[in-house]
């Protein structure tokens, strides 16, 4: 359907789109000055919503029927209830001049040191896979459309550096340390980076619903046909109709609850870069809104991935571009893959700076400091 070339040149157009955005947000936004930043704050939010929310949701629903809606129950939860503890959370930051999630632990118990390179560690070890994760869903995304091909020509040498998911990961890294290393204060509101992820939030959105209406519009017969032949397919019933697992939505919703503010993504961008009470009032109507925009033909599209592909040749988690591949429609599989690398992308370079920001702090300063290290830059600069 498209070769590699031309996924790669449009997935660096993107990718640099959203660069020359932070670019000119940098120059053009300043702290408090601008009108739509209430917006922006409440988007950029959804960074929350990785490439597991574009893919993943897809998959866990063809699987367990309606188990992933816990995984964002959690989050509108702490926006709506959980909006008093959000705002403390954020005044307290602001009082402690908090940079971090480490940071702001480690305040608890005085600033301590020990406490934040702890949290730091426990953070790399946790996040690692997940950043991992997201860029695999790239490299998965492209293989489905190139039909099993990869990015580099299959006639060069099978080098290590030659393997999709490698030349994604030399990619986006460049392009996270581009993005992060434009502010040398890890206080400082980044408002090109907010106005970016934003737009990201954005795209990832109307590329998921755009699928999901293509889906169902364009099924034999459409929505009607769908809804009937679904329910008339005894595997696909089934899946719809498992029993309501109690102890597995609560569980998850605590955790999605306390992700939604403790990942150090999600930290960075609800309390690190929050200017105003006003985006917390802002985010608290309209980020759990995105949440259910986002969800609302999660089933619709796998029920028609699970009748498309019975046979179970297809991994579900790729239902949301397979099946506009399966169909030949090359502009619908394009939205799907740019949708997919948009989610991608800026949840690994917001991951990526949040976590820098947390070895900077916690780690790799103290240890200069201790060591004396920095008296002696000093004297040299």
């Amino acid at each position: 359907m498209f070769d590699g070339t031309t996924i790669s040149l449009i997935a660096l157009a993107f990718v640099s789109a959203l660069f020359v955005l932070a670019w000119l947000g940098d120059r053009l936004l300043t702290v408090g000055t601008s009108r739509g930043r209430p917006l922006i704050y409440a988007l950029s939010l959804a960074t929350y919503c990785s490439s597991w929310t574009f893919f993943g949701s897809v998959g866990l629903a063809a699987g367990t029927g309606y188990d992933f809606i816990p995984v964002y129950l959690g989050p509108i939860l702490m926006f709506t209830l959980g909006l008093p503890l959000l705002s403390r959370i954020v005044r307290l930051a602001k009082g402690q001049n908090t940079s971090s999630i480490a940071d702001f632990l480690a305040a608890r118990y005085g600033k301590s040191q020990p406490v934040a390179a702890l949290v730091t560690v426990v953070m790399i070890v946790a996040i690692l896979p997940y950043l991992a994760l997201q860029l695999k869903a790239v490299s998965a995304s492209i293989e489905v459309i190139l039909a099993g091909g990869q990015l580099v020509p299959i006639e060069l040498p099978r080098l290590g550096f030659a393997d999709t998911a490698f030349l994604i990961t030399i990619a986006v890294a460049i392009f996270t340390i581009l993005f992060g290393t434009r502010h040398v204060d890890a206080t400082e509101h980044q408002e090109g980076l907010m106005l970016a992820i934003a737009a990201e939030s954005v795209v990832k959105l109307m590329a998921f619903l755009a699928v999901g209406l293509f889906v169902v519009l364009t099924w034999n017969g459409g929505p009607a046909a769908l809804y009937s032949q679904a329910a008339s397919t005894p595997a696909v019933a089934e899946v719809f109709s498992n029993p309501f697992h109690g102890g597995t939505w609560l569980t998850v919703t605590f955790l999605s609850f306390v992700c939604a503010i403790l990942l150090p993504r999600q930290f960075h961008v609800a309390v690190v870069e929050n200017n105003s009470q006003t985006e917390l009032r802002r985010a608290a109507w309209l980020f759990p809104l995105y949440l259910v925009l986002i969800n609302l033909l999660v089933v619709p599209i796998a029920v028609a991935g699970l009748l498309t592909f019975p046979e179970g040749d297809v991994d579900p988690d790729m239902f949301v571009i397979s099946l506009p591949v399966a169909d030949g429609v090359k502009w619908m599989s394009m939205i799907a893959f740019i949708g997919g690398l948009s989610a991608a992308t800026a949840m690994v370079i917001v991951e990526a700076i949040a976590l820098a920001i947390m070895v900077s702090n916690g780690v790799v300063v103290p240890l200069l400091l201790r060591n004396q290290v920095a008296e002696h830059v000093a004297q040299e600069d």
